[in-house]
C-alpha cells in the first residue's frame, strides 16, 4: 500500500473509531513546556532461557538521548535495568516498575512532558473475561520477576499511567518489546467494551510501538553494541532530524525498519493523532 493510500485508509478508520469512542471534550494538545520526567526500562532477562541482549542498552541510550536532545534532567529520569551495569538503575521487578510509573505521573500538570520507555519481552494471553473483541488480553510488559509475580496488562498501564493525567499533560510512550500489543489500531472491531466504558482521556497521550501484533521486534547490533532495532532507529532518526512531523517520523522509522527487520512501526493516541503536527517532547 502506498503512503498516500495508507494515510487515507488510516484517516477513514480513525474517523469511524472516534465516532464510536469520541475524544474527551476537555482534551488539550500539550505544549510540553512544563516539567519533563521519564522512566526508561530495559530488561535482558539475564540467565533465563529467553535472554535478550540489547534491552538494557536501549534504556540507557534513551536516557542519554532525552537529556542531550530534549533537555530532560538526569534527576528526573528513573532507569530500571537488570544487567547490573547501571550505577543508578533499579531492578525492573513488577513492584519497582509500578513504583516508577506512579512516580512518573505524580503531581503532573498541564503541558508537562512525561516519557515512558520499555524495552523487553511482550505478548498476549487469552482473555477469559469476554471483554476483548479478539479474545486476547493484551499483555504489554513482562517484568524481570514475572514468573514469581505476574505480567503487566494494558488495563493496569492505563489505570496507572493514563487515568491520573490532567488535560494538556503529554505522555509519550515508546514500546520496543519483542512482541508488541500496543500502539496500533487494527480496525473498528478492536474497540473493546471496557475501552468504551472508560472513555477517552483528556490527556495528550502518544504511543509508538515497534511492530504490529503478528510481527517480532528485532534484537540486533549496531557498532558492535547490542540494541533493539526500534529504540535505535527512534533515537537516531530524531538525532539526525530533530524537527519532524509525526508522519515524517513514522515514515522514517518504517523506511528503516521494514527492509532490514520486517517490522512496521505503529503510532496511536488517546485522541485523533494529527500526523501533520510537529513531534515535540
Amino acid at each position: 500500500m502506498s503512503p498516500t493510500r495508507d494515510r487515507g485508509f488510516l484517516d477513514d478508520v480513525l474517523k469511524k473509531y472516534f465516532e464510536l469512542l469520541p475524544p474527551n471534550r476537555d482534551f488539550v494538545w500539550s505544549k510540553c513546556t512544563g516539567r519533563k520526567k521519564a522512566v526508561c526500562i530495559g530488561i535482558n532477562y539475564t540467565g533465563s532461557d529467553n535472554e535478550l541482549k540489547g534491552c538494557a542498552n536501549d534504556a540507557k541510550s534513551m536516557r542519554q538521548f532525552l537529556m542531550e536532545v530534549y533537555g530532560f534532567r538526569s534527576e528526573d529520569i528513573l532507569l530500571l535495568t537488570d544487567d547490573g551495569h547501571g550505577r543508578n538503575s533499579v531492578q525492573p521487578t513488577r513492584k519497582e516498575m509500578f513504583n516508577a510509573m506512579k512516580w512518573l505521573v505524580q503531581g503532573a500538570h498541564a503541558h508537562d512532558s512525561l516519557f515512558f520507555h520499555y524495552s523487553g519481552h511482550g505478548g498476549q494471553n487469552p482473555d477469559k473475561t469476554g471483554r476483548e473483541t479478539d479474545g486476547k488480553m493484551k499483555v504489554l510488559i513482562f517484568p524481570v520477576d514475572f514468573k514469581q509475580t505476574d505480567d503487566i496488562i494494558d488495563d493496569e498501564l492505563h489505570d496507572t499511567l493514563v487515568r491520573p493525567l490532567p488535560a494538556g499533560c503529554r505522555l509519550t510512550s515508546c514500546h520496543s518489546g519483542t512482541h508488541s500489543a500496543h500502539g496500533r489500531l487494527r480496525g473498528i472491531t478492536h474497540i473493546s467494551r471496557r475501552a468504551r466504558e472508560r472513555g477517552a482521556s483528556a490527556s495528550d497521550v502518544i504511543c509508538f510501538a515497534a511492530c504490529k501484533d503478528d510481527e517480532t521486534s528485532a534484537d540486533t547490533f549496531h557498532g558492535g553494541v547490542a540494541t533493539g532495532a526500534m529504540s535505535y532507529e527512534f533515537i537516531h532518526s530524531l538525532r539526525r532530524t530533530p524537527h519532524q512531523t509525526y508522519e515524517q517520523l513514522l515514515e522514517d522509522l518504517r523506511d528503516r525498519l521494514i527492509p532490514k527487520y520486517h517490522q512496521k512501526a505503529q503510532i496511536s493516541g488517546t485522541h485523533p493523532v494529527d500526523l501533520d503536527r510537529d513531534f515535540i517532547l
